[in-house]
């Protein structure tokens, strides 16, 4: 199949650029070279726990991989429409993939979470236990805590979370917090699988690749603590139940920590990395005569603000071929975050995710810049909690909006980034792509 022309089809090459990120973070490419070898002891279980967005089609690789004559059983929890479809003439499944919501736990996730804590009960020294773990396991992966005569309640870690989700709060402050209102998160899972070896394989969605922070660690221990996790409640001013307020503060909720005996036989293995994608990405670029640039894959901010810087470095390009030379590709990654803005009465609240806002503060500040494409999308496919994975921008997207009577400050007000580049026909949307290394974005200058 012949490659797009950047030069006459920059949509269709900044979408290969997206795919090329994709196939390099799926699990049916990557998994199985990490994969432990079965235990030999006679009766010995091999046990498979997971959760995350790309929890099916890393229980499809595994399951695929390991042989077929080797004991092999589990659970896996992944988000509503993320699983797979399997090949005709496949074996039938070993291992259980279930359904539930995300971003904001359902009780399905919670069914999920005791079932997999049921599926611990009776492991030994002989057994092996390999944890699936990928973005989205926070949400996914939802057992509140409990203490004697209470405990935190669904309703309790659904309004916290969305408040958290709403507050501009980073991806390693939301997670310190879950992981203290948890009784299966920062750890807890592993410590429950004990004396068993506990294998994870992970998939990356994080700036920095800690394990401690993807799908809030639930196999490795916390380094964090119930006082840092108070402070940022208070300092996003989340109000949360007495009780919990008591717990925290006394220490009854913390985590398993560095160093406790429980995690001597456990190991874990970064399966793909936001930074694997960019550079097979970078790889794409290269061989079609462009040059490449990676800015990071650890951005994080605003995401307005992360568009408008940039759109700046995108306009220094392609007028004054500075810092770097045309034609070229800048590349980033990571994960940004929104803030909701407060609505005023009748105001509708606009629906979007990080990359429609990313690509909103790249429209404002480019302002119809000639010779600049771009593409912003959730590696995922979903950006938020809509259809789209994200969204194009060309030097005509303002021009356009404007003739429509669009005014893109309205909609930053809203943060409607959906409703913006839907107007204009430019949402990007591919459905589930049942893996996860986090926000992707191409900006091609001509």
């Amino acid at each position: 199949m012949t490659e797009p022309d950047y030069r006459s089809q920059p949509r269709e090459f900044l979408e290969m650029l997206y795919r090329t990120a994709v196939c390099q973070a799926l699990p049916a490419h990557n998994l199985s070279a990490h994969l432990p070898s079965p235990p030999t002891h006679p009766g010995a279980r091999t046990l498979v726990l997971g959760a995350g967005k790309a929890g099916g089609a890393m229980a499809q690789a595994l399951d695929a991989a390991w042989p077929a004559d080797a004991a092999l059983e589990g659970l896996v929890v992944t988000r509503y429409g993320h699983v797979p479809p399997r090949s005709v003439g496949a074996a039938p499944p070993r291992i259980e993939v279930v359904e539930a919501s995300h971003p904001v736990p359902d009780a399905a996730a919670l069914e999920a979470a005791q079932r997999m804590l049921a599926l611990t009960q009776g492991l030994t020294e002989h057994d092996l236990v390999i944890c699936l773990v990928s973005g989205g396991g926070s949400s996914l992966l939802t057992l509140p805590a409990q203490w004697p005569g209470g405990g935190v309640s669904l309703m309790d870690k659904q309004r916290i979370n969305r408040a958290l989700l709403a507050s501009g709060a980073t991806i390693a402050e939301i997670n310190c917090v879950r992981k203290h209102l948890s009784a299966i998160k920062g750890g807890r899972l592993a410590a429950a699988c004990a004396p068993a070896r506990v294998v994870t394989l992970l998939i990356s969605d994080v700036p920095g690749d800690d394990p401690t922070v993807i799908a809030s660690g639930p196999t490795v221990p916390d380094p964090t603590t119930c006082e840092e996790s108070l402070q940022i409640l208070q300092r996003y001013a989340i109000e949360v139940p007495e009780d919990l307020m008591q717990r925290l503060q006394s220490g009854f909720l913390e985590t398993p920590k560095p160093g406790a005996s429980g995690f001597a036989r456990n190991a874990v293995h970064l399966v793909a990395t936001p930074q694997q994608s960019l550079e097979a990405t970078a790889n794409a670029v290269r061989s079609a005569g462009l040059k490449a640039y990676i800015l990071s894959d650890e951005m994080e901010g605003e995401s307005r603000e992360v568009g408008r810087v940039h759109a700046a470095l995108a306009r220094a390009v392609a007028r004054r071929d500075q810092p770097f030379d045309r034609p070229c590709v800048i590349l980033s990654g990571g994960e940004t975050t929104v803030t909701l803005r407060t609505q005023a009465p009748g105001v509708t609240v606009g629906r979007g995710g990080r990359a429609g806002e990313f690509c909103m503060g790249l429209v404002h500040a480019l302002q119809g810049q000639s010779g600049v494409y771009a593409l912003a999308a959730d590696t995922d496919g979903i950006d938020g909690v809509e259809d789209n994975a994200g969204a194009w921008v060309g030097p005509d997207s303002l021009a356009r909006a404007q003739h429509l009577g669009l005014k893109i400050n309205d909609f930053l007000d809203r943060n409607d980034g959906h409703g913006y580049f839907s107007s204009l026909g430019d949402l990007f949307i591919t459905g589930p792509t049942y893996t996860n290394v986090n926000d992707f974005r191409a900006i091609l200058v001509l």
